[in-house]
């Protein structure tokens, strides 16, 4: 028997065979080349290069016309014809991830962020641990909502004032949330707290001007990035001055919810109407002192493309003169 060949040469030897053979029959080759690539879905991307984008929420657009239910996807186009950048899923709780993904790109409209009202109901901050489950679970959904529709977060409402003591119930929404920034980071979806009419973390019926300091305490217990604002203007007009909670706020405001308010009424109006007496020109020089860049979202009475035309006009308005 002839003595065995060192095993570079029989690797030598079997490549010039493989050669052959490849020669011969071509077939090696056609075996060895790479399957055709998936078809890559399109990207759906909002204009770039623009500061601030315009946004509408996606409950202010019809879901029906002339009796008929309207897709998805059509209702997210008339938000792109009445000229907005995009749209807040807001929601994101009758959807499913899959879903919003499909609508996105069928319509070509892009979708920043997502919200499921359940919040109001199912709280963070309630006494019962069912409750706070299910809080919880709704979160986790729309961080997945907003991923799959191209996004960049979700706006959580925290819970009420009513569910106990400030201390208990802000330390119970903290522990709930904890419990969802692994998620919100690995699918890159910043958690944004909304400043709402809940009696959380401002007195409702103090003087007006009252600091932000126990939102930004709130916010930094967590020393995390995925952990933010998502500043309502018209909101926080009735009890303290935005320009300086903006500037209180900086890096920690993540986007903006815009609606008209009258101090004088104390009630909400159109945005820009006559009645409107939001200091909106100390809101843009704050927003540029901390060089906000991203979305302002207008959370108004919503209708038609002409009504959401006017809206869209209304923000232009007062966050781009």
């Amino acid at each position: 028997m002839p003595a065995a060949l060192p095993p570079r040469l029989l690797s030598r030897r079997a490549l010039l065979a493989a050669g052959v053979a490849t020669v011969a029959t071509g077939s090696l080759l056609r075996a060895a080349e790479p399957a055709a690539a998936p078809e890559i879905e399109a990207l759906v991307e909002p204009l770039s290069g623009k500061r601030l984008l315009l946004s509408c929420k996606l409950g202010m657009i019809p879901g029906e016309a002339n009796g008929t239910k309207l897709p998805l996807a059509d209702r997210l186009r008339m938000a792109g014809e009445a000229g907005f950048d995009g749209v807040d899923f807001d929601q994101a709780g009758e959807y499913t991830p899959q879903q919003a993904r499909a609508a996105v790109l069928e319509s070509g409209v892009f979708v920043h962020n997502a919200i499921n009202h359940a919040h109001w109901n199912k709280r963070l901050s309630s006494p019962s641990p069912d409750d706070r489950d299910i809080a919880v679970a709704n979160l986790e959904h729309c961080l997945r909502v907003s991923h799959a529709a191209g996004g960049s977060g979700v706006l959580i409402v925290l819970g009420q004032g009513e569910d106990g003591p400030a201390e208990e119930i802000e330390q119970r929404a903290r522990q709930e949330l904890k419990k969802v920034v692994p998620l919100a980071a690995a699918l890159g979806q910043p958690i944004l707290i909304e400043n709402v009419w809940n009696r959380m973390m401002y007195e409702h019926d103090a003087p007006p001007e009252q600091s932000a300091d126990r939102f930004i305490a709130f916010v930094d217990s967590f020393q995390s990035p995925w952990v933010g604002m998502y500043y309502d203007v018209g909101n926080s007009w009735k009890f303290c001055q935005p320009d300086a909670w903006i500037r209180a706020f900086g890096h920690r405001c993540v986007k903006l919810d815009i609606k008209g308010f009258s101090r004088a009424k104390d009630s909400f109006v159109e945005i820009a109407s006559a009645d409107d007496d939001v200091p909106w020109d100390r809101v843009r020089r704050a927003l540029a002192e901390i060089g906000f860049a991203g979305w302002a979202t207008a959370e108004v009475r919503g209708g038609d493309l002409i009504r959401l035309t006017e809206v869209r006009t209304q923000m232009e308005k007062v966050l781009l003169a």
